[in-house]
């Protein structure tokens, strides 16, 4: 049998038994030796049916503890909800009171500045030659762990007096902050594709070899249809699910 099957069908069954639960998370494979009897093929056929699932981001290779089925418990994410009213007394960032609801802890670093943004940002924001904007620059954890980053843009004179401005967190949200300003956002626009990352997101994240990632642009306008906030989310594909919820009832 072609020497391509072969690793195929390798990475095919490894793959089956990590999804069905019987390799779990944290769970070591068979070393080469063994995957080479159980299967009755060349070590070489192995090793590129393991590069397949590394490059899937489904195990992890490391020199001591050999290849180790990775953590894929993903980040559940609805984009639909984001400018929904929380509950009374529980009003917090987005993404904090997102993963609170799955009982996890939330963390981030913020880095807030002024910038003239490139063309992508200000086209979108719909601001003038060398017009500023503020951006904060966030670098989001799910228990201790770099999960997503995002960098939400604003026009620097809309926020300039703000807290949206100003270096730390929000509790309550930048969103919370635009409409207590009079530019409550009442419609969004979202754009949403997958690459694979570049040096600097591959560190800042702690991304496997492999590992793409979802670039997920939100445009948020408010009620006279002005754009007043850009934010550009950059998430591993390993560590979330995005779901869209549409009823015509």
């Amino acid at each position: 049998m072609a020497r391509s099957v072969l690793y195929q069908q390798v990475a095919s069954e490894l793959r089956k038994a990590i999804y069905s639960g019987v390799l779990g998370p944290g769970a070591q494979l068979p070393t080469e030796a063994q995957l080479m009897e159980d299967h009755g093929v060349s070590r070489n056929t192995v090793r590129l049916a393991l590069g397949e699932l590394v490059n899937e981001g489904l195990v992890t290779r490391t020199p001591r503890r050999g290849t180790i089925v990775r953590d894929r418990r993903p980040l559940l994410i609805y984009p639909q909800r984001e400018l929904e009213p929380q509950p009374s007394g529980e009003l917090r960032e987005a993404f904090a009171y997102a993963v609170t609801q799955e009982g996890r802890e939330p963390s981030q670093l913020i880095e807030v500045l002024t910038v003239t943004p490139v063309e992508e940002i200000a086209s979108r924001l719909e601001l003038a030659d060398g017009e500023l904007a503020v951006v904060r620059r966030r670098l989001r954890f799910v228990d201790g762990q770099p999960y997503n980053t995002n960098d939400s843009y604003f026009p620097r004179d809309l926020v300039a007096n703000s807290e949206i401005a100003r270096p730390g967190d929000i509790a309550r949200g930048a969103n919370r902050v635009l409409e207590e300003l009079g530019h409550e956002q009442v419609r969004v626009i979202d754009d949403i594709w997958a690459r694979m990352p570049n040096q600097e997101e591959a560190e800042r994240l702690q991304l496997e070899l492999g590992t793409p990632v979802v670039v997920y642009v939100r445009v948020g306008y408010d009620r006279a249809d002005m754009p007043v906030r850009v934010a550009v989310s950059v998430l591993p594909a390993d560590k979330h699910l995005i779901r869209y919820e549409l009823d015509r009832r």
